[in-house]
């Protein structure tokens, strides 16, 4: 393969996505007699074929996949080179990829709006989903980097905490427990609980605080991937929720919902701003990781941190009670 071409592994690239000869020689603007060369001659090369024919289009065979791996590889240093060569010149403008887990989505447009008042020439594009949708997103170089509650542990990043992250168990308002001060764990026996979904930060830390502890999930057959479905459940009285205390903040301010005192809540996690171990980040991108590091804890909703100082915080795994300050985590212990 000594002869491989950056052109070759794009006519490969552009063929799997589009399915036909045709279509990915238009979108490369070569003829289709060219393209289908730059192909053949991979295919002699490597011996094997790169595509099979199929009733849905040109579909890639093993060795084709492993030629889309290495433009993968490929472009993932062409962009890192990119990114260096930025750095070098100084650049204050451009354009960050910021991907947040859904529970940071009630602070993280205040966090951007803070950044870009102080830095109106880089633009961001902020991307939520759930928790492992966001690791793949970091894992496969989409974004820059990622705020989260649980940073991924099998492969290599860099971590830092910007702010408390606390969890509560929240009622309605008429809830039989509501008001009731210290509540233990088996008081929540046989109370009906809606629950995030596997795999979920949340989930996992709501598993530890009941074990041993008899749970009934709610008869409401929900999307437990929302918040917000979860906390209008929770509203109208049709069972209980451990959430983030942030995705609660306004409900309970007016009102609409109550946090229950109960012996080990609410649970302190961080909040952690990560990224790949092998990601350069530019200018921009740096800009906004330090201004996480120095200014996110500030635009966290305030009932995490003011109403809930006098109740006693249960120790919660990976981080315990620290102050909002960065604390770098090397990369051979997040993995």
């Amino acid at each position: 393969m000594r002869n491989l071409s950056l052109k070759q592994l794009q006519a490969v690239a552009a063929v799997a996505k589009l399915g036909t000869m045709t279509r990915a020689a238009q979108e490369l603007n070569v003829t289709s007699a060219a393209l289908y060369a730059r192909i053949r001659q991979l295919e002699e090369e490597a011996g094997l074929l790169l595509f099979d024919r199929t009733p849905a289009g040109l579909k890639p065979t093993d060795a084709g996949r492993e030629m889309l791996w290495a433009i993968d590889s490929i472009n993932t240093i062409l962009e890192t080179c990119t990114d260096r060569l930025r750095s070098l010149r100084g650049i204050s403008g451009g354009r960050v990829a910021l991907g947040v887990v859904s529970t940071a989505k009630y602070f993280a447009p205040q966090v951007i709006a803070g950044f870009v008042k102080v830095h109106p020439g880089v633009e961001i594009s902020l991307s939520v989903r759930n928790r492992g949708q966001t690791v793949e997103a970091l894992r496969g170089y989409e974004i820059d980097f990622a705020v989260m509650g649980r940073p991924p542990r099998d492969f290599p990043i860099e971590a830092a905490t910007f702010g408390p992250h606390p969890l509560v168990l929240v009622a309605a308002p008429d809830h039989p427990l509501a008001g009731r001060k210290g509540l233990v764990r088996t008081d929540l026996t046989d109370q009906a609980f809606f629950m995030r979904e596997e795999g979920s930060g949340t989930r996992t830390v709501f598993e530890e605080f009941m074990t041993g502890v008899l749970v009934k999930r709610a008869l409401l057959d929900i999307d437990t991937g929302s918040n917000e479905t979860i906390k209008q459940a929770v509203i109208a009285g049709l069972g209980l929720a451990l959430l983030s205390a942030h995705s609660v903040a306004a409900e309970v301010e007016t009102g609409r919902l109550a946090v229950l005192d109960v012996e080990g809540l609410p649970i302190r996690r961080d909040w952690y701003v990560v990224r790949r171990a092998d990601k350069v980040l530019g200018p921009a991108a740096s800009a906004v990781w330090s201004y996480l590091m120095s200014d996110g804890a500030r635009w966290l909703p305030g009932l995490a941190i003011a109403k809930l100082d006098g109740q006693k915080p249960a120790v919660a795994k990976p981080t315990d009670a620290k102050p909002p300050a960065a604390k770098p985590a090397t990369a051979s212990k997040e993995h």
